[in-house]
């Protein structure tokens, strides 16, 4: 005869135990997001457990559905079968209405085996007891992503009724292929009467399963795979190996479910592609999926998408000579590898979901981030380095520690394992640690310096993959000279004066573009007359904004806002040249075929281009005025603006 399932709530023993509270409350208050936290710890359990006998990559599965209406009422029965009243676990009244699931899974790991009791010996791996017993076990994987396994309280916290089932295939000590099926909660510590009408204190803790023994079992063999079955728990092939885990009516962050799909489909991209690369052996790590209601949200291709692509590109300079070694020196410590690359970025709109992840990482637009990352090659965090101070150039490193230096960064993290805090550790390690941030900043500097050729005053733009977004600007859409008028001379206060009108006074360098780490605006000095009579008033140019790129009548440009405080009436011009990206190379002069950046005019308040290489405005006020130059293709532009006092005697 069949004995079905059903539910036990353990009692306090009198040595003690862990309450639910306690396990609920060892991930503290991450900054991280449930579902983000959900992806990173998840994954990181099924890549530990990767099946060394397994030759393909592991397998790694988010789906959110619901119960169908085929299993609905067998949910029903075999799940309320003892469990708690709903003043302990809300499951009863949970399971009336529609059942909302979250089916986390892996395949070609070695699922949860091990002794299925905690006071067994064992003589390898106890994964079972680890995630379904046990709490704060060690990790038993050497150089694997997890710690103490903490991160398998998200599960719980995900669950409106902190409810999950567990149904594993593993082989057993034997080597023979074993299926167990085990139902956990966590709930409240309470008190209550039990069934000797005595009062006893519940730790909140539940187990559904096989109760004919004197604690709660898993069900094993025919009977976990019978009740799977019933369940409509996708099977397992005949010599396939992994776990599923099944979340309870998942709380998703306040969106629905085909919003969180694509947000879990963008978060495994961003927190996981090291394991969506080919090794160069040519195998695969790992292989993700995010489905929802039957339908599939891919996961963006990290090569491919950006700005994840500039990731891709420093983490191949880990192996080759591109790379370069950071060393602590007090004491002497190799700590690891680091690979950096600059790049222009045309900026993107995100969808939402994108958004979404790129916020839960501290992202915004541009990208000037180091992913940190231990031996196992999961992302710990995208550690922000020093801004470019261009809206188009970005830089993305990868710094992957030492295997010997594993141990070190893993007591750095807290339970999430989402950063690298040096106060965690004492002695040497608390060095290493933070000398690795001190050497990080050193390569960021190092690369934003451009090999000095910056000019002090200028603004630096980066182009680049621009020129594939804004198709016209390739062969230079106006020309390769001077600017090209599109619009109307205005009747305003500025007029446009002669190119060989003599217009003496001093000149002023200011600085263009972002205005971080630098003043955004410059002055000029006007040397005192001999006769000692009042000195002319100093010209000043003073940015309005940063350089921007915009496109005027279906051309690409670039847009400098600036506005001319003191009262005199000047000339503006600009001074151009350009920059390889990552290179100290600086032209002014267009080598033989190549294209250089030109002035296309001036833009005054209203709109209107004057098509003038020099402008004559009346300065004195806030009115902002426009420089509006066609960039060069493929290089960093770098605008200087410049004005003259024009002598009106």
């Amino acid at each position: 005869m069949r004995t079905e399932p059903r539910w036990y709530s353990q009692q306090y023993p009198p040595e003690g135990a862990s309450a639910a509270e306690g396990i609920l409350n060892q991930l503290g208050r991450p900054e991280l997001d449930l579902l983000t936290i959900l992806v990173r710890e998840a994954a990181q359990n099924s890549w530990d457990a990767k099946d060394p006998r397994h030759d393909g990559p592991v397998r790694f599965g988010i789906d959110l559905g619901y119960v169908g209406p085929a299993h609905a009422d067998t949910w029903r029965r075999l799940l309320l079968n003892g469990a708690p009243s709903n003043d302990h676990l809300a499951l009863r009244n949970a399971l009336r209405a529609s059942i909302r699931i979250m089916t986390v899974s892996d395949r070609g790991t070695n699922g949860l085996g091990g002794p299925i009791r905690a006071n067994e010996i064992c003589r390898d791996r106890q994964d079972f007891v680890a995630f379904v017993r046990n709490v704060g076990e060690p990790r038993d994987t050497k150089l694997g992503g997890g710690t103490y396994g903490f991160g398998k309280a998200v599960f719980y916290l995900l669950s409106g009724l902190g409810t999950v089932l567990v149904h594993t295939r593993c082989r057993n000590d034997e080597g023979e292929l074993e299926t167990r099926l085990i139902g956990c909660a966590l709930g409240n510590s309470y008190r209550a009467t039990g069934a000797d009408g005595d009062e006893w204190r519940y730790t909140g803790r539940h187990w559904w399963g096989d109760a004919s023994g004197d604690v709660i079992d898993p069900l094993v063999g025919a009977a976990a795979d019978e009740t799977a079955r019933r369940l409509g728990l996708a099977p397992f092939a005949p010599e396939e190996t992994g776990t599923s885990i099944v979340v309870l009516d998942p709380q998703l962050e306040g969106l629905e479910p085909k919003e969180a799909a694509a947000y879990l489909a963008e978060t495994v991209a961003w927190h996981l592609w090291p394991k969506m690369l080919e090794r160069p052996d040519g195998t695969l790590p790992m292989r993700f999926s995010v489905t929802c209601e039957g339908r599939d949200f891919p996961v963006p291709d990290p090569r491919t998408t950006s700005p994840l692509s500039l990731f891709v590109e420093a983490y191949r300079q880990l192996g080759t000579d591109e790379g370069r070694t950071l060393s602590c020196q007090k004491p002497v410590k190799e700590l690891g590898r680091l690979g950096l690359v600059q790049r222009p970025v045309v900026p993107m709109e995100p969808s939402p979901a994108t958004r979404r992840a790129m916020e839960m990482v501290q992202i915004e637009r541009s990208v000037h981030h180091v992913a940190l990352m231990r031996p196992a090659e999961l992302v710990v965090t995208y550690w922000p380095g020093r801004e470019t101070g261009a809206e188009l150039l970005s830089y993305a490193g990868v710094f992957r520690a030492g295997e010997e230096m594993d141990d070190t960064y893993a007591e750095a993290e807290p339970p999430t394992h989402d950063a690298w805090n040096h106060h965690r550790l004492e002695g040497h390690e608390r060095t290493y640690v933070r000398t690795t941030y001190t050497r990080l900043k050193e390569a960021v500097d190092d690369l934003l310096q451009l090999g000095g050729s910056a000019r002090e005053g200028s603004a630096n733009v980066a182009l680049g993959a621009a020129s594939a977004r804004f198709s016209p600007l390739v062969g230079g859409a106006w020309g390769t000279g001077g600017a090209s008028d599109y619009g109307t001379p205005s009747t305003g206060r500025a007029k446009a004066a002669p190119d060989d009108e003599e217009v003496p006074g001093p000149q002023a360098r200011t600085r263009g573009g972002t205005r971080r780490g630098g003043k955004d605006s410059a002055t000029a000095d006007v040397p005192l007359p001999e006769d000692g009579t009042t000195r002319a008033p100093r010209p000043r140019v003073k940015y309005a904004g940063e350089t921007t790129y915009e496109e005027r009548f279906g051309h690409a440009v670039l847009v400098q806002a600036f506005t001319l405080p003191v009262a005199v009436v000047q000339r503006v011009r600009v001074e151009l040249a350009v920059a390889l990206p990552g290179t100290g190379n600086r032209e002014t002069d267009p080598p033989a075929g190549a294209a250089m950046p030109g002035l296309v005019g001036w833009e005054d308040p209203s709109g209107t281009l004057h098509a003038s290489p020099t402008f004559v405005i009346e300065g004195g006020d806030e009115t902002v005025w426009r420089a509006v130059v066609r960039p060069a293709p493929d290089t960093i532009t770098e605008i200087t603006v410049k004005t003259q006092v024009v002598n009106v005697s």
